[in-house]
Order: structure tokens, then sequence, then C-alpha cells
């Protein structure tokens, strides 16, 4: 007896062992066994987190739209992007941060099984969900370099991956869009609090897509051979976009790091004063008596040379002293702030171009959407109903009466208002042409048009970087992208 008792003890022991050491060689922190959900929200974060950074590192959007510029070190503010690899930075956030954790959140919800009192349209939706965050994902990538890759970016299986033709994946955007509009139904959940946009709210992504597949449908509207899809997809998207502020796709971040928003962290936190508005902007706004001034800058200037002048901006590109000019409003360097990549205003600004390109309504429609659009800002700044009204009656703001053409109007005034969206405002200046910029002084290089491809690439993935070049027109800054036209 005491041998049988020996031989299954040690039978016992042996295999509990095994399956400790089995239990060691685990990868718990393999994002194949992490839920799902939780890769969702990493990538959500990601996204707004590099779409909304400062970090000259990262991104400088808004010291290209000259919004801000800089104090000391004034190489961004000039257009190097190379000295610190900016479009690296910007290439491998959302490739490898953003794409690739919406990637693997998309296979881990597949292969999840149904629980027995689940919806089966909650993972419809979840998949709906991520599928719409990946074509505004790859949309900014081409937005911002061109030809990329795409239909073999995310397979290991090809580690020097070809560029696709940027035209050819922005159509497909369009088409996996759509579809993943078809599978939104309200009928059941999806992320719920994993969503810190919506949380889990499906008519504000169903909303949230038609606006994203009309900010598609207009980004390609000079595109003489694609006149028709410009017109299907802004058409059956603008009914059902954006109404509200309510709507709008604001990140939720939170008072504790590291879930802030990270303009805290890089005006704040670290303790350096490297920015200021940038003159280009501040002037462009006292000009209009702009009622956004007090809720975009800090009214701190202190300086005898110029007491008459309540907002002062820094010289763009130039070396500002921190002290002399009118500072960032204290507003959105707090913790938890949103950020916001797609809003209400901005859908009425598209809906005017799109009235204006007769792709939906008639031009006679595009004052309402132009003004209803400013009104949105503003209000969404914090101001008020009556500040609007004064500031659309102002003869150079008044859609009847503003200067220039129907571009320079909403080109001008989108640019004022994507303040905070510096992605948006980039993209407005190259599709419309306005406002007109002046690249500084001391910049190396016209105002970019587009982010060269990163260095990496050049050495890692040479061949197909070569030819992308080669496709686009040349790896230059300069180089007008496909739907960039005029």
């Amino acid at each position: 007896m005491k041998k049988i008792f020996f031989i299954l003890f040690t039978a016992i022991i042996t295999t509990s062992c095994s399956d400790d050491l089995e239990k060691l060689n685990e990868n718990v922190k393999d994002p194949a066994n992490v839920p799902g959900e939780v890769l969702f929200t990493s990538a959500q974060k990601s996204l707004v987190d590099q779409m909304m950074s400062t970090n000259v590192n990262d991104n400088i959007f808004r010291l290209l739209n000259q919004y801000w510029t800089e104090t000391v070190y004034t190489d961004e503010s000039n257009y190097d992007l190379v000295t610190r690899t900016i479009p690296e930075q910007h290439w491998q956030y959302l490739y490898k941060d953003v794409l690739k954790d919406l990637d693997q959140s998309a296979k881990n919800i597949t292969d999840t099984p149904l629980g027995l009192t689940e919806n089966p349209l909650d993972k419809q939706n979840k998949l709906a969900i991520i599928e719409v965050l990946n074509v505004y994902t790859y949309a900014i990538l081409v937005e911002t370099f061109g030809d990329v890759p795409y239909s073999q970016a995310l397979n290991l299986a090809y580690k020097t991956p070809k560029y696709d033709d940027g035209l050819t994946i922005y159509k497909d955007l369009i088409v996996r869009l759509n579809k993943a509009i078809t599978n939104l139904n309200t009928s059941g959940q999806s992320f719920g609090g994993n969503d810190r946009i919506y949380s889990g709210d499906i008519s504000k992504w169903i909303k949230f897509a038609n606006t994203l597949k009309l900010r598609l449908g207009i980004t390609i509207s000079d595109i003489p051979s694609e006149a028709a899809l410009a017109q299907a997809t802004v058409s059956s998207a603008a009914p059902f976009v954006f109404s509200s502020n309510l709507d709008n796709a604001d990140f939720k971040y939170l008072t504790a790091t590291p879930n802030t928003n990270p303009l805290y962290v890089d005006l704040v936190a670290s303790g350096r004063s490297d920015f200021v508005p940038a003159n280009t902007l501040v002037d462009v706004m006292n000009d209009l008596n702009d009622p956004r001034r007090s809720k975009y800058f800090d009214n701190n200037v202190d300086n005898p040379a110029t007491p008459e002048v309540e907002y002062i901006g820094g010289t763009n590109g130039g070396s500002n002293t921190f002290k002399n000019f009118t500072h960032i409003t204290p507003t959105i360097q707090v913790p938890d702030f949103p950020g916001t990549i797609l809003d209400y205003a901005q859908t009425e600004f598209l809906l005017a171009e799109a009235a204006e390109r007769n792709l939906y309504g008639t031009p006679a429609t595009a004052a309402a959407h132009y003004n209803a659009a400013i009104t949105a800002s503003i209000l969404d700044w914090g101001g008020t109903e009556a500040e609007a009204i004064t500031y659309l009656a102002t003869p150079n703001v008044a859609y009847s009466t503003a200067p220039g053409t129907w571009k320079q109007k909403i080109g001008t005034q989108s640019w004022i208002a994507y303040y905070n969206n510096s992605f948006e405002g980039w993209s407005v200046y190259r599709r419309l042409d306005y406002p007109v910029l002046v690249a500084p002084a001391e910049a190396v290089s016209a105002i970019p048009l587009r982010f060269t491809y990163p260095i990496i690439e050049q050495s890692l993935n040479k061949s197909s970087y070569t030819a992308a070049s080669q496709a686009i027109g040349g790896d230059n800054v300069d180089t007008k992208l496909f739907w960039d036209k005029f």
C-alpha cells in the first residue's frame, strides 16, 4: 500500500509540476491572449494621442498650419522633417500602435465564442466599429504620404511589403466603409466602457462612419475620373452625418497619467515653454475680431511696445521670447481635455463644399452650411449664439460679402475652426489652397504638401520605396498627392 501511495503521489506531483512549467512558458503579454476589447481601447487611444500630440518628435501639424510657432528651437516651424525623423514616428504610430492593434483586436473578438446570453449583433457591431477606425487610419496615412503599404501591410509573411496606389487604396476604403455602415445595427450593443469616444453607442458610430464617408468623398472630388464616385459617396452619406456638437468624436481622457491628453504632457508636465500662437493665425483672427480668440489664446501679453494690441502672435519660424507673446489657452492644457478627431463644425464645412461642388444640395445652400459650421465651432469652444450672429454679420466673414471665391471663404474659416484638429487644417489648406500661407524666411522647404517616406524604409524596404517614390512623382515634400489637383 505504501508503494502504491508513493507512486500515486509522485504521479500527481509530476503532473502538477508539468502544468506549472507549461504555464511559465505562456506569454501572457502576447496580444493574442489579450481580450480584443482591451486592444481596441489601446488602438483608439494611440490613434487620438497621435492626432492630438504636439510633441515635435511625433506631430508637427500645428506648426505646418502656422497655428503655433516655436520659441527657441525652431527647426520644425521651418519644416525640418528629417532631424527628428518625424515621418517615421507618424508612420510607426499609425501602423504599429493603431492598425496592428485593431487587426489583432478583430481576430481575438472573432475567435472568442459567444456567451450563452450574448447577442450575435454585439460582435458584429464591434467588428464594424474596428473597421471604421481602420478606414480612418488608412485615410490619414494616404493623405500624409500618398502610396503606402496596404494589401500586404499587416501580414508578417511580407517582410518588404509593396506600396499600393493611393487612389486605389482610397476607393477600397470607401467600399470597406460602406460595408461597415451596413453591419452597424442599433439592435445590438458593442464595446461599452472600452469605447472611450462613444461608450459603445451604435447610433453615434453610424453618424461617425457617414461623416467619415462624406470626408472621403469630398477629398476625391477634384479628380475628374472619380466625379461619379465622389457624387455617390457624398450624396449617400450626407443625410446621416453629424447633426450637432453632441455627435463630436471626443476621446475622453482621464486626469491621471498615462491616460491624460498628450497636450497636457507636452505643454504642462514637460515643464517647457516651447510654443506660442503664430502671428499668422493671431493676425487673421484679430482682423476679424474673432470671438474665439479668448478661447484659443491666453491674454497674458505684457509688452509695453504694443499696449494697444490684445493678442500678439509670435513670428512664425522665428526665435520668439515666450513672455513677450500671447500664450496658448490653458483650456486645452488640462489633463482630461478631450481629443477630437471629427466634429460637427467640420461636417458643416464639408457640406458647404459639397453644395458648391454640386455634390449634395446646390450652391445656394452653401451659405447655410457655412454659417452652421462657424456657429458650431464658436459654441463648441464655449462661445454664445449672440457672438456667432455678430461674427457672421462681419463683412469679411459673411458668406455673401467675404472676399474671394467660395474656396477662399470656406478654406479660411475652416482653417480657423480646425485649430485643435490640425491635421484637418493641413488637409483643407492642401485641398482648397486657402488661406494663403507663406513659408518662414528660414524654412528648409516650401510648406509641405506631404510627408516624405520614413528614412528607414529606404534601407529596409528599398525596392518598394523606390517604386512608390517614382509612382507619386518623387519623394519630396512639394509633391502633390493624387487628390490635390489645384
